[in-house]
Protein backbone atom coordinates (compact mmCIF):
# COMPACT_ATOMS: atom_id res chain seq x y z
CA UNK A 1 0.00 0.00 0.00
CA UNK A 2 1.58 3.52 -1.10
CA UNK A 3 2.02 5.93 1.52
CA UNK A 4 0.23 8.93 1.05
CA UNK A 5 2.69 11.99 0.44
CA UNK A 6 2.92 14.83 3.36
CA UNK A 7 1.72 17.49 2.38
CA UNK A 8 1.51 20.57 4.54
CA UNK A 9 -1.27 23.57 4.13
CA UNK A 10 -0.50 26.76 5.55
CA UNK A 11 -3.97 28.84 5.68
CA UNK A 12 -4.51 32.43 5.38
CA UNK A 13 -6.59 35.42 6.98
CA UNK A 14 -10.49 33.78 7.58
CA UNK A 15 -12.43 36.03 9.67
CA UNK A 16 -15.12 34.15 10.88
CA UNK A 17 -16.12 32.53 7.35
CA UNK A 18 -16.85 29.41 8.63
CA UNK A 19 -18.31 27.43 5.28
CA UNK A 20 -15.78 28.96 3.09
CA UNK A 21 -13.14 27.44 4.85
CA UNK A 22 -15.04 24.01 4.93
CA UNK A 23 -15.51 24.87 1.11
CA UNK A 24 -11.33 25.20 0.87
CA UNK A 25 -10.74 22.09 2.90
CA UNK A 26 -12.76 20.08 0.80
CA UNK A 27 -10.78 21.67 -2.18
CA UNK A 28 -7.53 20.26 -0.55
CA UNK A 29 -9.56 16.87 -0.53
CA UNK A 30 -7.39 15.89 2.83
CA UNK A 31 -5.50 12.76 3.61
CA UNK A 32 -4.96 11.62 7.37
CA UNK A 33 -1.12 12.63 6.83
CA UNK A 34 -1.62 16.08 5.64
CA UNK A 35 -0.90 18.73 8.36
CA UNK A 36 -2.63 22.73 8.15
CA UNK A 37 -1.56 25.59 9.99
CA UNK A 38 -3.45 28.50 10.73
CA UNK A 39 -1.90 32.33 10.51
CA UNK A 40 -4.37 33.60 12.75
CA UNK A 41 -7.17 36.25 12.29
CA UNK A 42 -9.72 33.63 12.29
CA UNK A 43 -12.02 35.74 13.87
CA UNK A 44 -14.31 39.23 13.32
CA UNK A 45 -15.65 40.44 10.60
CA UNK A 46 -17.37 37.02 9.23
CA UNK A 47 -20.75 35.82 10.98
CA UNK A 48 -19.38 32.36 12.76
CA UNK A 49 -16.21 33.36 14.48
CA UNK A 50 -17.31 30.90 17.26
CA UNK A 51 -17.83 28.33 14.43
CA UNK A 52 -13.98 28.77 13.13
CA UNK A 53 -12.43 28.70 16.07
CA UNK A 54 -14.18 25.32 17.58
CA UNK A 55 -13.49 23.51 14.25
CA UNK A 56 -9.50 24.58 14.80
CA UNK A 57 -9.57 23.76 18.43
CA UNK A 58 -11.41 20.17 18.10
CA UNK A 59 -9.17 19.23 15.00
CA UNK A 60 -6.21 20.18 17.03
CA UNK A 61 -4.58 22.29 14.07
CA UNK A 62 -2.00 24.73 15.10
CA UNK A 63 -3.10 28.03 14.87
CA UNK A 64 -0.90 30.73 15.43
CA UNK A 65 -1.88 34.36 17.22
CA UNK A 66 -3.30 36.74 14.93
CA UNK A 67 -3.86 40.65 16.09
CA UNK A 68 -7.65 40.24 16.08
CA UNK A 69 -7.06 37.79 18.35
CA UNK A 70 -4.90 39.81 20.58
CA UNK A 71 -7.24 42.47 20.17
CA UNK A 72 -10.29 40.27 21.82
CA UNK A 73 -8.34 38.79 24.34
CA UNK A 74 -6.96 42.46 25.54
CA UNK A 75 -10.44 43.89 25.16
CA UNK A 76 -12.20 40.97 26.92
CA UNK A 77 -9.51 41.64 30.16
CA UNK A 78 -11.40 44.75 30.76
CA UNK A 79 -15.20 44.87 29.86
CA UNK A 80 -15.53 48.38 30.72
CA UNK A 81 -17.88 49.94 27.72
CA UNK A 82 -15.50 52.89 27.57
CA UNK A 83 -12.51 50.93 27.63
CA UNK A 84 -10.84 52.17 24.13
CA UNK A 85 -9.20 48.49 23.40
CA UNK A 86 -12.95 46.98 23.78
CA UNK A 87 -14.15 49.67 21.41
CA UNK A 88 -11.61 49.53 18.63
CA UNK A 89 -11.91 45.51 18.67
CA UNK A 90 -15.89 45.83 18.39
CA UNK A 91 -15.58 48.22 15.38
CA UNK A 92 -12.76 46.01 13.90
CA UNK A 93 -15.28 43.01 13.45
CA UNK A 94 -15.42 41.77 17.47
CA UNK A 95 -19.28 42.90 17.89
CA UNK A 96 -19.86 39.99 14.96
CA UNK A 97 -17.67 37.73 16.83
CA UNK A 98 -19.62 38.52 19.78
CA UNK A 99 -23.00 37.98 18.18
CA UNK A 100 -21.53 34.37 17.00
CA UNK A 101 -22.02 33.12 20.37
CA UNK A 102 -24.74 31.68 22.60
CA UNK A 103 -23.45 31.52 25.76
CA UNK A 104 -20.44 33.22 28.10
CA UNK A 105 -19.18 29.58 28.36
CA UNK A 106 -18.46 28.83 25.16
CA UNK A 107 -16.78 32.43 24.84
CA UNK A 108 -14.50 31.75 27.63
CA UNK A 109 -13.87 28.76 26.73
CA UNK A 110 -12.32 29.47 23.51
CA UNK A 111 -11.06 32.96 25.19
CA UNK A 112 -8.65 30.79 27.02
CA UNK A 113 -7.05 28.58 24.09
CA UNK A 114 -6.60 32.37 22.40
CA UNK A 115 -4.21 33.29 25.06
CA UNK A 116 -2.34 30.12 24.75
CA UNK A 117 -1.91 30.71 20.77
CA UNK A 118 1.85 30.59 19.99
CA UNK A 119 3.05 33.88 17.80
CA UNK A 120 5.29 31.75 15.34
CA UNK A 121 5.97 28.35 14.43
CA UNK A 122 9.49 27.53 12.82
CA UNK A 123 9.11 24.87 10.28
CA UNK A 124 12.56 24.75 9.12
CA UNK A 125 12.44 25.57 5.71
CA UNK A 126 9.38 27.74 6.21
CA UNK A 127 8.93 30.08 9.38
CA UNK A 128 5.36 30.77 10.06
CA UNK A 129 3.50 34.45 11.59
CA UNK A 130 1.11 36.59 11.48
CA UNK A 131 2.00 39.64 10.18
CA UNK A 132 5.73 40.00 9.99
CA UNK A 133 9.15 39.99 11.91
CA UNK A 134 11.11 43.54 12.72
CA UNK A 135 13.95 43.55 10.40
CA UNK A 136 16.16 45.63 12.58
CA UNK A 137 15.16 43.59 16.12
CA UNK A 138 16.78 40.94 17.00
CA UNK A 139 13.98 37.90 17.32
CA UNK A 140 14.31 37.12 21.25
CA UNK A 141 13.53 40.97 21.69
CA UNK A 142 10.59 40.71 19.29
CA UNK A 143 7.04 40.77 20.70
CA UNK A 144 3.60 40.89 19.98
CA UNK A 145 3.74 44.22 18.23
CA UNK A 146 5.85 42.94 15.48
CA UNK A 147 4.57 39.74 15.06
CA UNK A 148 1.15 40.54 15.17
CA UNK A 149 0.91 44.04 13.79
CA UNK A 150 4.34 45.28 11.92
CA UNK A 151 3.20 46.02 7.98
CA UNK A 152 5.73 48.82 6.33
CA UNK A 153 9.48 47.72 7.86
CA UNK A 154 8.87 44.55 7.23
CA UNK A 155 7.27 44.51 3.70
CA UNK A 156 10.42 47.40 2.93
CA UNK A 157 13.26 44.90 3.94
CA UNK A 158 15.86 44.59 1.06
CA UNK A 159 17.56 41.49 2.12
CA UNK A 160 15.84 38.06 3.76
CA UNK A 161 15.85 37.66 7.47
CA UNK A 162 16.74 34.52 7.59
CA UNK A 163 19.27 32.65 4.89
CA UNK A 164 17.52 29.63 4.70
CA UNK A 165 13.76 30.00 5.54
CA UNK A 166 10.75 31.15 4.17
CA UNK A 167 8.79 33.27 5.90
CA UNK A 168 5.28 33.50 5.39
CA UNK A 169 2.14 35.84 6.33
CA UNK A 170 -1.20 36.91 6.55
CA UNK A 171 -2.10 40.36 7.97
CA UNK A 172 -2.05 42.51 5.14
CA UNK A 173 -3.96 41.89 2.25
CA UNK A 174 -2.28 40.95 -0.99
CA UNK A 175 -4.43 43.68 -3.40
CA UNK A 176 -3.38 46.37 -0.90
CA UNK A 177 -0.01 46.30 -2.51
CA UNK A 178 0.67 48.37 -6.03
CA UNK A 179 0.34 46.31 -9.11
CA UNK A 180 -1.52 43.39 -7.29
CA UNK A 181 -4.67 42.07 -8.66
CA UNK A 182 -7.25 40.37 -5.86
CA UNK A 183 -6.42 37.11 -5.25
CA UNK A 184 -2.66 36.87 -5.88
CA UNK A 185 0.43 36.12 -3.68
CA UNK A 186 2.49 38.37 -2.91
CA UNK A 187 6.45 38.12 -3.20
CA UNK A 188 8.96 39.91 -0.68
CA UNK A 189 12.51 39.42 0.08
CA UNK A 190 12.70 36.56 1.94
CA UNK A 191 8.44 36.17 2.48
CA UNK A 192 5.51 35.35 1.26
CA UNK A 193 1.94 36.99 1.94
CA UNK A 194 -1.20 35.12 1.42
CA UNK A 195 -3.93 36.96 3.06
CA UNK A 196 -5.90 37.76 -0.36
CA UNK A 197 -8.53 39.06 1.58
CA UNK A 198 -10.98 36.75 1.92
CA UNK A 199 -13.89 39.08 3.97
CA UNK A 200 -13.54 42.05 1.25
CA UNK A 201 -15.94 42.60 -1.15
CA UNK A 202 -13.26 43.71 -3.63
CA UNK A 203 -11.72 40.36 -3.25
CA UNK A 204 -13.46 37.29 -1.45
CA UNK A 205 -10.71 34.99 -1.67
CA UNK A 206 -9.64 32.65 0.81
CA UNK A 207 -5.97 30.93 -0.04
CA UNK A 208 -4.21 27.65 1.36
CA UNK A 209 -0.67 27.33 0.16
CA UNK A 210 0.79 23.70 -0.13
CA UNK A 211 4.59 24.79 1.01
CA UNK A 212 5.80 21.11 0.46
CA UNK A 213 4.92 21.18 -3.56
CA UNK A 214 4.35 25.51 -3.76
CA UNK A 215 0.41 24.65 -5.09
CA UNK A 216 -1.47 27.27 -4.14
CA UNK A 217 -6.01 26.62 -3.24
CA UNK A 218 -7.86 29.37 -3.33
CA UNK A 219 -12.39 29.77 -2.86
CA UNK A 220 -14.26 32.64 -3.27
CA UNK A 221 -16.48 32.74 -0.47
CA UNK A 222 -18.54 36.09 -2.67
CA UNK A 223 -18.78 33.98 -6.16
CA UNK A 224 -18.33 30.41 -5.14
CA UNK A 225 -15.55 30.36 -8.03
CA UNK A 226 -12.27 27.85 -7.16
CA UNK A 227 -9.19 27.30 -8.43
CA UNK A 228 -6.06 24.95 -7.91
CA UNK A 229 -2.80 26.85 -9.69
CA UNK A 230 1.18 26.39 -9.29
CA UNK A 231 2.45 28.95 -6.57
CA UNK A 232 4.39 30.56 -9.88
CA UNK A 233 1.12 31.65 -11.55
CA UNK A 234 -0.19 33.55 -8.72
CA UNK A 235 2.82 35.16 -7.31
CA UNK A 236 3.66 38.66 -7.47
CA UNK A 237 7.57 39.63 -7.00
CA UNK A 238 7.60 42.84 -5.27
CA UNK A 239 9.82 45.67 -6.03
CA UNK A 240 12.07 47.11 -2.59
CA UNK A 241 10.94 50.33 -2.20
CA UNK A 242 7.76 50.26 -4.55
CA UNK A 243 5.55 48.13 -3.99
CA UNK A 244 4.71 48.44 -0.42
CA UNK A 245 1.20 48.04 0.50
CA UNK A 246 -0.87 51.60 -0.24
CA UNK A 247 -3.80 51.28 2.18
CA UNK A 248 -3.25 50.88 6.05
CA UNK A 249 -6.08 47.96 5.62
CA UNK A 250 -5.83 45.61 8.95
CA UNK A 251 -7.20 42.21 8.18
Amino acid sequence: MTTPKLRRFVIGDIHGNFQGLLDLLSLLNLNSSDQIYFLGDLIDRGPDSSKVVDFVMDEGHICLLGNHEQMMVLALANLSPNSPVLQMWLQAGGKKTLESYNSQEHLWKHLSWLKSLPNYLDLGDFWLVHAGIHPDIPLELQTDQEFCWIRREFHNMSKPYFANKTIITGHTMTFTFAEVEPGQIVQGAGWLGIDTGAYHPHSGWLTALDISSLTVYQINILTGDSRIKPLSEVVVPLQYGKNSSQMPMSS
